[in-house]
């Protein structure tokens, strides 16, 4: 069979498809493959379009941010608190608590023209630019979460489960790195790394995050064991393996298990309790942004 036949066979192979019903799922990603290998699209619109096919089938329990990974506001901090938090994590778009529920969304952008204004002065000015949260179900479709965020022109929604509790949150960047992988920007590198903040003086720690780098992070000394990672160290304080939502008071700080199963403890809340510590830290980060 000669190159021009076969050319001929492929596209018409192709243009059948999409004059006609396919047969399967399975039978249009099978041509949409063997198109690409003959080169008739190339290797990105496949990729693109298999993320098309995939965003009409997952939901959005696949995609979101869990909730114990979101950054928050927490309402009830000081406005200085606030905003260095914010610019801290650098992120756009923050969900504001007050007493364990979500009472708005906070956008940068809102708060950066409230400052060159001269209108944020307080907390009460603060409220006044909440918008408001909008809430989905885990088991959306993303297809429809995209639909939704196009005519709604929001980027950010609560999700909630089954019993209406949180659950994450979701934002049109996380939809659409589904259809054209994964979009990097200048804070990644940021959001990797094994401690991070969540609202003033709250962390969330990875449970193999060495010692030294907890050390120095807060800037205190914990005594220590054996241990090398903070999970082993806090295993042998608890006396055996932390499950969920158990906590411990040490040292200045407050230890909460935030996620693992019977084996081990792989992710911890943070809170700093001992007012010399979080003054002996703040001078310390104010000092690292001077040096930077």
């Amino acid at each position: 069979m000669s190159d021009s036949t076969s050319g001929s066979s492929w596209l018409e192979r192709l243009g059948k498809v999409f004059s006609d019903e396919p047969e399967s799922r399975e039978n249009l990603v099978k041509v949409l493959v063997d198109a690409q290998a003959q080169g008739i699209i190339d290797s990105d619109a496949l990729v693109m379009i298999q993320g098309v096919l995939d965003v009409s089938e997952a939901r959005v329990r696949d995609i979101m941010i869990p909730r114990l990974q979101m950054a928050l506001i927490d309402a009830s901090e000081p406005l200085e608190s606030i905003l260095e938090t914010m610019l801290e994590t650098s992120h756009s778009r923050y969900p504001v608590i007050c007493d364990k529920k979500i009472i708005g969304i906070l956008l940068a952008k809102d708060v950066f023209r409230a400052v060159v204004k001269g209108e944020l002065k307080t907390k009460e000015d603060l409220a006044k630019i909440y918008r408001k949260p909008i809430f989905v179900p885990e088991s959306k479709r993303l297809n429809v979460l995209l639909r939704e965020f196009k005519a709604s022109r929001n980027h950010l929604a609560l999700v909630v489960d089954e019993y209406a509790e949180l659950a994450g949150l979701v934002t049109i960047e996380d939809v659409l790195e589904q259809i054209v992988g994964n979009i990097e920007d200048e804070h990644d590198a940021e959001e990797q790394e094994n401690i991070q903040k969540r609202t003033a003086h709250s962390y969330s720690m990875q449970a193999f995050t060495p010692i030294e780098e907890f050390n120095a992070f807060f800037n205190v000394n914990l005594e220590v064991d054996n241990s090398e990672t903070m999970g082993g160290f806090l295993a042998s304080k608890f006396g055996h393996v932390p499950q969920l939502e158990e906590s411990l008071e040490l040292d200045g700080f407050s230890f909460k298990v935030l996620k693992g199963n019977e084996r081990r403890a792989e992710l911890f809340e943070v809170k700093v309790l001992d007012e010399a510590i979080k003054t002996q830290f703040d001078c310390a980060t104010e000092e690292r942004k001077v040096a930077s």
